[in-house]
């Protein structure tokens, strides 16, 4: 070999091992600040949360196969070969934490970060190249692909993601834009990934490592970054600006879990919970897509300044098809206490022997003015105070009744969820909290007498938590009225927040349990009497996260019985049952949550034909277009002729018949009250 030769080989050698050193130097490595929190992190899980918590081998399994659900929960990146070489992980995770040895974690991260840059490369050359996608096959692909055996070899991933490209192809072509406009919104969603996954540093890495971690343990335990600290702050001194929706991911896609009670996006009708939110505009901005964005980034394109408006392609709930999505606009705003304060109204039921009158108090949120609480004002605003000015205006109307709307109602101060039962009872324990070493704390209401001792009911819904549980609860417990609506949430523990030497973990350290010893943890309050619910408890709810802390019991407190209501729920449910067999507004819901249900259940692959995926749609639509039409004839209301416009007819709608998942239950909430009040005294 001649003397250039080999000078051009070491050449050659040196710049591979210079490219080499490049690349490593860019890559994510754990810090001495990152080793020293995860040991704290492991320290306050084992001695400071509520369950009795065990970092052994079995939490290493769990937390490894965690992991590996947060990185590729879809299996579409990683090859078994990839992990079964890091099954060491199994056994070692405890290790990893408690030592700080968090080398092999950011090993396996790297590991996908390499398959996830190769992937959205392959990708965006495949639509680079022109994607001559045929969309007159048999093939269909799975919608969901958590739990799906790990891929052996590249090959099937590229049949996998080929799919996946024509299902998106397919989809985008439905919806009306044509092959320029699929290639570059293609593109962009794919080059915005890879971008975003180059941006990868330390700190990325440890939060997705310690999400695994906390994940294992409950779903409200959760380790905040520096960033996501004052995120958080912010958020709890109610001066962040943005829509008024909590959200999170369900595989690629963004889902609103709860609307902030009196918040843009609740007062807008434009949002529900499980809807799914794919593109993000600002303005009269380019839409940008945001399927398979991180969560922090979706969210930091949502929030904006006041009066701004932030732009929505929203898939409602309901649809398991993408290709129906619809935009919409939310003026960007701050919610204040006045937004979110009781207002209560009359209305009237008719009967036979006249019309009766019935108060309705809705409730949005327990919430308190703690500055001017704390400075010892004597007006500051409360739930408590504000609820007994309504009471006290309504007593004047010469009400029969109250009803108190707690839906969608997440919870908030617990001060004010005791006061307020205190405003129905004469003294009394209200809720037990037990902490991690089995102390229970009781709390409840020391004030002589009562202010509406009348009859009382109490409606909820899957999106009623936390202190509403507790309130309602109490009620249902003292026999002090009924509860009526749907399941509520069961978020029935407490969290704390602890610093740390780098961020902070929000950790569970208590559980509520009623006066009668149950918990509403998972399990939350049951009505009286049911109403029917789109919202599938599957999707919301304590039940639907994964690890939420079990239902159990503990010895039930001594407290006196105002009535027992329950001597009477045959008869009121007969009549209720009688009331909504022909009310068009409870028949609908029952058909549309029954339709839902079984659309799920159906539907676990789609299909890639072009005529099929449409006959399909239509058939969905039609169902559901027949449903509302029914609905909407027996109430005198013209047809519609597409099933698109019921979205926007029930966002826009302000008649009371038009309105059927919410109206109508306020009104047959007022009917079970009327009919309770004339049983107890009849008896």
């Amino acid at each position: 070999m001649s003397l250039i030769a080999v000078l051009r080989r070491v050449s050659a050698i040196v710049l591979i091992a210079s490219i080499s050193t490049m690349v490593l130097a860019q890559q994510p490595q754990p810090s001495d600040t990152h080793r020293q929190a995860a040991a704290e992190i492991a320290e306050s899980l084992r001695y400071g949360h509520y369950a009795d918590v065990s970092l052994d081998d079995e939490w290493s399994r769990q937390a490894f196969n965690r992991y590996l659900d947060i990185l590729d929960s879809q299996r579409a990146y990683l090859l078994r070969r990839d992990v079964d070489s890091f099954r060491d992980l199994e056994t070692t995770m405890d290790d990893a934490l408690y030592d700080g040895e968090l080398e092999r974690v950011y090993a396996l991260y790297q590991r996908y970060q390499e398959r996830l840059e190769s992937r959205l490369e392959w990708i965006l050359d495949k639509v680079n190249n022109g994607l001559d996608y045929r969309f007159d096959t048999d093939d269909r692909i799975e919608l969901d692909r958590e739990g799906a055996p790990w891929a052996n070899n590249e090959s099937e991933l590229d049949e996998l993601w080929n799919k996946r490209l024509k299902n998106a192809a397919l989809t985008m072509s439905i919806s009306g834009q044509d092959d320029e406009q699929v290639r570059d919104n293609l593109r962009q969603r794919y080059e915005g990934q890879l971008t975003r996954v180059r941006q990868t540093n330390g700190e990325d890495v440890f939060g997705l490592f310690m999400m695994a971690v906390t994940g294992t343990i409950d779903p409200h335990t959760e380790y905040l970054s520096p960033q996501q600290g004052e995120s958080f702050d912010i958020q709890m001194r109610l001066s962040l600006e943005g829509i008024g929706a909590l959200l999170q991911t369900e595989g690629e896609y963004v889902k609103v879990s709860s609307l902030v009670p009196g918040g843009p996006a609740d007062k807008s009708g434009a949002l529900q919970p499980a809807d799914r939110i794919v593109a993000v505009g600002q303005e009269d901005g380019k839409m940008v897509n945001v399927i398979g964005m991180r969560l922090d980034e979706v969210v930091d394109m949502i929030r904006g300044p006041k009066g701004s408006v932030v732009r929505l392609d929203v898939v409602p709930a309901q649809s398991i098809d993408m290709t129906r999505s619809h935009i919409v606009e939310i003026t960007r705003d701050t919610v204040n206490l006045e937004d979110q304060a009781a207002s209560g109204e009359v209305v009237e039921v008719e009967r036979e022997d006249g019309a009766h009158r019935i108060g309705v108090i809705k409730i949005p949120t327990f919430y308190v003015d703690f500055d001017a609480w704390q400075a010892g004002e004597d007006e500051y605003r409360s739930t408590t105070r504000d609820v007994a000015r309504e009471i006290e205006r309504l007593k004047k109307e010469e009400i029969e009744g109250i009803v108190l709307d707690l839906r969608n109602n997440g919870g908030g101060a617990l001060q004010e969820a005791n006061s307020l039962i205190g405003l129905f009872i004469d003294r009394g324990p209200t809720v037990q909290v037990r902490d991690a070493r089995g102390r229970i704390s009781l709390y409840g209401d020391t004030e002589s007498g009562t202010l509406y001792d009348g009859p009382l009911g109490v409606l909820v819904n899957r999106l009623s938590a936390s202190a509403s549980e507790i309130f309602a609860g109490a009620i249902q417990d003292y026999g002090r009225g009924l509860v009526v609506g749907s399941q509520t949430f069961g978020k029935g523990t407490v969290q704390t927040l602890n610093e740390l030497s780098h961020g902070q973990i929000k950790l569970t350290r208590a559980k509520f349990y009623r006066i009668s010893g149950e918990s509403t943890q998972h399990r939350g309050v049951e009505p009286d009497i049911a109403f029917p619910s789109l919202v599938d408890p599957e999707m919301i709810g304590e039940s639907s996260l994964d690890n939420a802390l079990p239902w159990d019991t503990v010895r039930a407190v001594q407290y006196r019985l105002y009535g027992e209501p329950w001597q009477y729920l045959d008869s009121l449910r007969e009549r209720h049952d009688e009331r909504i067999a022909s009310h068009p507004n409870f028949t609908y819901l029952e058909r549309q949550a029954e339709l839902a249900r079984q659309l799920r259940e159906q539907h676990t692959t789609i299909s890639l034909n072009r005529e099929q995926r449409k006959r399909e749609m239509e058939a969905q639509e039609a169902e559901q277009l027949s449903l509302e039409n029914q609905r909407r004839r027996a109430l005198g209301l013209e047809p519609l002729e597409d099933w698109v416009d019921a979205r926007e007819d029930d966002m826009d709608g302000t008649e009371e018949e038009d309105q059927p998942a919410d109206r109508a239950q306020v009104l047959e909430s007022a009917e079970i009250l009327l009919d309770y009040a004339q049983l107890s005294r009849q008896s």
